[in-house]
């Protein structure tokens, strides 16, 4: 009688080499000289970001801590209506804001990289806006909006056109904040043209073989090598977009006028803290806005981050 024996195989365990006293001496001097952000990091960032957690669940104050109120604060946040109108106000700005800022953007990287003379020039130009102050630059467009001697109203006027009061009137305060948002798109602009600089030239060229047109070169060649500077520009308008705050409040004096037509949830959020002192019903208005970016976020790399062609995979 044959009797089946089985061997165990092992596998030879790895033994972690013990580091060198030289490996010990670079982590070390690593993080003496890393100290400095990591402790500006944890007081300045992650204790603020915990602190407004707990807050959030509190009826704290600017002068008092407040009691424990659980979701109060949550429950209260989703039956108010300013806040909602808010909300409102803010994807509607974010909706067209990033569309038209990344088309803007693209079609700028695009004429910018033609062979064309004094491309320097332009390139300077277009730029200048992103790197303006925020303030300042609002500070600017309210001139340029001001419906009785603005230059916006005054170059209408030259072509027959009857310019509306822009900021003054509720119907056209919010186009107003997105032409100046699409107006500081140099930033993007540039991450832009950098990508088209990138696109292969020889695909260019087998294109024309082919007998490719130019919108079937930009459809099949360009948009694809460009597809994560796109989903990169799409990620961070959006997360931008709910962050949306100084421009309006330098325009509007921070009130969201006319008829609240410009409140948006920064400037809603700015009024609970430093106009009615809820530190934490602000609180949680602010994690509400973060849970929504950051949902928007997953929504976006699950849906058209799977489209997105990394040059090679």
């Amino acid at each position: 009688m044959a009797v089946a024996t089985t061997e165990r195989t092992t596998t030879p365990v790895r033994q972690r080499r013990p580091m060198s006293r030289q490996t010990k001496s670079n982590i070390r001097w690593g993080l003496i000289f890393c100290s400095p952000a990591i402790a500006g990091l944890l007081i300045f960032t992650a204790y603020p970001v915990l602190r407004s957690l707990q807050a959030s669940f509190t009826s704290g104050t600017m002068l008092t801590a407040g009691r424990w109120l659980g979701f109060d604060n949550y429950a209260d946040l989703f039956g108010d209506d300013t806040f909602w109108r808010a909300m409102g106000n803010t994807i509607y700005i974010l909706l067209w804001s990033v569309p038209l800022g990344i088309v803007a953007a693209l079609s700028l990287a695009l004429l910018l990289n033609m062979n064309v003379g004094g491309r320097s020039v332009y390139r300077v130009i277009f730029f200048i806006p992103s790197i303006v102050p925020l303030v300042a630059s609002a500070v600017i467009w309210s001139y340029v909006f001001n419906p009785q001697y603005g230059v916006l109203n005054s170059m209408l006027g030259a072509i027959g056109i009857d310019g509306p009061s822009w900021l003054a009137d509720p119907d056209w305060a919010k186009p107003a904040l997105i032409i100046m948002a699409v107006w500081g798109v140099g930033n993007l602009m540039v991450i832009m043209l950098a990508g088209v600089q990138d696109v292969p030239v020889q695909l260019y060229e087998q294109a024309k073989i082919d007998g490719a047109n130019v919108f079937s070169r930009f459809r099949h060649v360009t948009l694809p090598f460009m597809s994560p500077h796109l989903l990169f520009a799409l990620v961070t308008g959006l997360i931008a977009g709910f962050q949306y705050f100084t421009e309006v409040f330098v325009l509007t004096g921070g009130t969201g006028s006319p008829a609240g037509s410009t409140m948006v949830a920064g400037m809603y959020l700015y009024q609970n803290i430093f106009a009615f002192f809820k530190i934490g019903y602000a609180s949680a208005m602010a994690w509400v806005l973060f849970v929504l970016a950051a949902i928007c976020a997953v929504i976006v790399f699950r849906t058209v981050g799977r489209r997105v062609y990394y040059g090679g995979n």
